[in-house]
């Protein structure tokens, strides 16, 4: 059985006492080397989600657990060695003047002694494809190349969650697919456990398990396939559906039915070529 790593309970929040509740009484749980997707429309607390993981903010109300760890003033810093955060615009958190010194900072806030910072640079980018990259200056690097970089300097100091927020969204979509398919085999080389906030319907049909928040409440979890089989519900909240899952409608209502919801095009088109086969 799976240790849980992450536990919301019953957390609330918001920006000012005279603002609305971002978050109402928001209860979930985490666990090793889970990768869970939460989705919802802008402004239905995904984004302060993040932040409260990682203690850059923290609940007016209830509590939160990291590793059994409760975050607070005085675990923060505990709290940060196991949580890592990768943001939209990776520019933002660029401090270093080449990308091994990029990735070294976080080493040395820790005090990691330098041959330790040595192998480890080299390992984190190695596993990002950026090895080639080291004393390049982080500017002169394609989008795709900063949020690998952003991702090497976080995986150097050896989280046990990652967080992505919104991290492909600047990206296209090629950009998008090769950092997904980079983080999801860190996932399992590294035992991490993945927390993607992101728009794009592809990650999440591809996490363990999906988090629909709405109006600062949760909607529903579930696995992919649960989730977005209830498409008019979805809809009714500001969120939409897969292209395929959508398509496997129209095929539906033309009369051929298929064995399951396809989450991506090599399902929809093992589903048909069944159907094919049975002609």
């Amino acid at each position: 059985m799976r240790a849980k790593l992450v536990e919301f309970k019953n957390v609330s929040f918001r920006y000012g006492e005279d603002k609305p509740w971002v978050l109402k009484n928001c209860s979930f749980e985490i666990y090793e080397n889970e990768w869970v997707a939460i989705i919802g429309h802008n402004g239905s607390g995904k984004s302060t989600i993040a932040k409260l993981l990682n203690g850059l903010l923290f609940p007016q109300h209830g509590e939160i657990f990291i590793d059994g760890k409760r975050v607070d003033e005085q675990s923060i810093w505990e709290i940060r060695k196991d949580v890592g955060m990768v943001f939209q615009n990776p520019d933002n958190q660029f401090v270093g003047a080449t990308v091994q010194d990029d990735v070294a900072f976080g080493m040395e806030n820790r005090g990691m002694e330098r041959k330790k910072m040595g192998k480890q640079i080299n390992r984190t980018l190695e596993a990002v494809g950026m090895q080639d990259y080291e004393l390049v200056e982080p500017h002169r690097l394609s989008g795709g190349q900063k949020q690998r970089v952003a991702i090497a300097s976080v995986l150097a100091i050896s989280p046990k969650v990652l967080i992505l927020d919104e991290a492909t969204a600047m990206l296209d979509p090629s950009g998008r697919e090769e950092i997904m398919q980079t983080v999801a085999a860190l996932k399992g080389r590294e035992k991490l456990s993945l927390i993607t906030i992101t728009h794009d319907l592809r990650e999440v049909a591809s996490a363990d398990r999906v988090i629909v928040m709405n109006e600062g409440e949760l909607w529903d979890e579930g696995e992919s396939r649960k989730i977005f089989s209830q498409k008019e519900a979805l809809r009714s909240i500001g969120l939409d559906v897969p292209f395929v899952t959508a398509l496997a409608d129209e095929l539906k209502e033309s009369g051929i039915h298929l064995t399951r919801e396809p989450l991506n095009h090599d399902e929809l088109l093992e589903d048909l070529w069944i159907l094919h086969s049975k002609t």
